[in-house]
């Protein structure tokens, strides 16, 4: 009963997070179009301040569920972790995602002190990789393929 109740608080921070990782970048995509100094460049980017704080405190809370789910349920005296390769694969590309996380955090400081390198166009694209993640990652959590 406890691993059900583990796995739904987890499963809400993961949505949640992922809100953050989807929205942040389309943030950014307004900000790429905006010159840095005037009014709208500094309510967008104060959002992603207050989003990019929020989302760290997400990502806390994914983890520390996940890891009360992986380790609330053992088969047999054994870790189902280190039995399914399904598992594996999904740490990896969680990895991942807390690397894309980081990467959006030093974009923001890009963007704070005015020294953006990329267009809206190329932030359109960036926020797509965590729609793919999250697609291999419901797969491999629900099919679980091998």
């Amino acid at each position: 009963m406890l691993y059900l109740w583990m796995k739904a608080i987890h499963v809400f921070f993961v949505v949640s997070w992922f809100a953050g990782l989807f929205y942040l970048p389309r943030i950014f995509v307004n900000l790429a179009q905006v010159a840095p100094g005037n009014a709208e460049y500094d309510r967008l980017l104060g959002m992603a301040r207050r989003l990019k704080r929020f989302m760290l405190i997400l990502m806390a809370g994914t983890f520390i569920f996940g890891g009360a789910v992986i380790f609330s349920n053992g088969l047999e005296g054994v870790p189902f972790w280190l039995v399914q390769k399904w598992l594996w694969v999904k740490a990896v590309l969680v990895i991942g995602l807390v690397a894309y996380d980081y990467g959006c955090a030093i974009l923001l400081r890009e963007f704070e002190q005015g020294r953006n390198q990329y267009s809206h166009v190329w932030f359109r694209w960036f926020n797509e990789a965590p729609t793919i993640i999250l697609l291999i990652v419901c797969i491999l959590a629900i099919v679980k393929p091998f």
